[in-house]
Parts: C-alpha cells; sequence; structure tokens
C-alpha cells in the first residue's frame, strides 16, 4: 500500500471510530434539561464625558469625575446616535459631549438536569462504582453519587443490593442554580458648540489735526476794498442835475438883489 494510501485509510478509521465512540455514548447515557426562570431584575448606569482627543480609532473621554479614559481600537461597527443620526468612529470630534446608559439584566434561573441509563450489573464496587453491559454490549464504568438508588424490577435498592447479571435503570437528576447577566449599552452624544463668531473690529479713521499758526507771526490786516470806479447801474444823474439847477436858481436870485440895490 503507498503511503498517502495508508495515510487515508488511518484518517477513515479514526473517524469512523469517533463516530463510533460518540453514537455509543449517546446510546449509554440519556440526558435531557430544563430551566425555570425567575423574576429578573434591572439596573442602569449611566456614564457621562467629553472627547479631548482623537485620532484614527483611539478617543480619549474626558469623565465626570476628572478621569481620563482612553478607548483604543474602537471597531468601525461602533456607532454613537447624534440627533437621531448614528455617527461612526470617525465622525467623532474633539469637544463632544458622549453618554453611555448600560441597562444590566440579571435573571436567575434554575438548571434541571435528568440523567439516565439502563443495563446489566457486570460488576459492583459498592458503595462507589458499578460497571453495567449497556445495550450496545459494551461495558461502562460509572461513579454511584451518594444516596443513589437504582431500580430492578419495580424495586427501588442501593448500590448494596446490586447483584451481577441484574438488569438495571437509573436515574439521576441534578438541580443547578444559575445566574443569567445581560447586558444592553446605548451610546449617544451632542455635536460641540459652533465656534463663537470673531469680535466685532473698528474701522480706523483718519482726521488731520489743524495746523496752528506760529506764534511769532502777526496776523496781517485785511486790506481795505478800494472804491468802485464807475457807478453801478443802478445809479442815476437826475439828483445831481436837480443840484445843479438849484444852485443855478440861487445864484440867479442873488444877482437879482444884487442889481435892485444899486
Amino acid at each position: 500500500m503507498k503511503p498517502g494510501q495508508l495515510i487515508r485509510t488511518a484518517i477513515l478509521l479514526a473517524v469512523g471510530l469517533f463516530l463510533t465512540y460518540t453514537a455509543s455514548l449517546m446510546a449509554q447515557v440519556q440526558t435531557e434539561e430544563s430551566a425555570t426562570h425567575g423574576a429578573a431584575t434591572k439596573t442602569v448606569k449611566v456614564e457621562r464625558g467629553e472627547v479631548v482627543y482623537v485620532s484614527g480609532n483611539e478617543v480619549m473621554v474626558k469623565m465626570e469625575d476628572g478621569s481620563i479614559r482612553d478607548i483604543r481600537n474602537v471597531p468601525e461597527s461602533a456607532r454613537v446616535t447624534v440627533d437621531g443620526k448614528e455617527l461612526g468612529i470617525h465622525d467623532i470630534k474633539v469637544g463632544m459631549k458622549l453618554q453611555k446608559t448600560i441597562t444590566t439584566t440579571t435573571t436567575p434561573r434554575l438548571v434541571t438536569k435528568v440523567e439516565t441509563v439502563t443495563g446489566k450489573v457486570f460488576h459492583v464496587t459498592a458503595p462507589t462504582s458499578v460497571i453495567l453491559t449497556l445495550e450496545n454490549n459494551q461495558n461502562q464504568q460509572f461513579t454511584i453519587p451518594k444516596g443513589q438508588k437504582f431500580n430492578i424490577d419495580g424495586q427501588m435498592v442501593d448500590a448494596f443490593g446490586l447483584r451481577p447479571g441484574m438488569k438495571v435503570s437509573a436515574t439521576r437528576i441534578t438541580e443547578t442554580p444559575e445566574t443569567v447577566v445581560t447586558q444592553k449599552a446605548m451610546l449617544a452624544g451632542k455635536m460641540p458648540p459652533p465656534p463663537p463668531p470673531p469680535p466685532d473690529v473698528p474701522i480706523l479713521v483718519a482726521t488731520a489735526a489743524p495746523t496752528p499758526a506760529p506764534a511769532a507771526e502777526a496776523t496781517p490786516a485785511p486790506a481795505a476794498e478800494a472804491a468802485p470806479s464807475k457807478l453801478p447801474k443802478t445809479g442815476s444823474y437826475l439828483p445831481v442835475i436837480g443840484l445843479l439847477g438849484a444852485l443855478m436858481v440861487s445864484m440867479g436870485l442873488g444877482l437879482r438883489a444884487i442889481r435892485l440895490t444899486r
């Protein structure tokens, strides 16, 4: 047989033995489980913080108590709800307010496990163990729990009542209390406020200061206006003519008076 065929045959044989062993175990012991749940209790924890640093998939959050929480390798699937929208890690901004609400649900339950085995007694070491020949004609050793009872033809006996060849059926019932804890986290955020507008810059207006007059120089007096060489157009020669007429009348009257006196 070639080496390759030998290896394949060994693998098939191992798989066959495994399946046979698994099937025999299933035939040896039959197990049934049931669970009874109790009243669940819920606790809610709220954590708040502000993003102070973000780079790639790393976020640093300053918590309310002043501690810094460095969260590295944030998965791409992580989401934060901001104003009704789901944002990813690359949408996180410095100054964003984060709030994480963690709801923890604790549920008690009682798990009942029933194991049943049936076979013939091959050998018994009372009160600790017994070897049974099972339905598949294979022998298997079982540890006898303390206080275990066996059903033999409708009668319940303990390990000391077992004899080789007896067909027995044993059932073991175990009850295990458990606590199931589930957590649900919801992350919400609030964008940082927009930066304030720049302050109003006053407009500079340049004004020229009046130049003061030199103290040593006297202020010159205003020059007298020259008399006009011509009369204004609104002037008239009638007053002058009337004055000349009055003078001539006066001279005539004077000459007449002189003649009369001679």
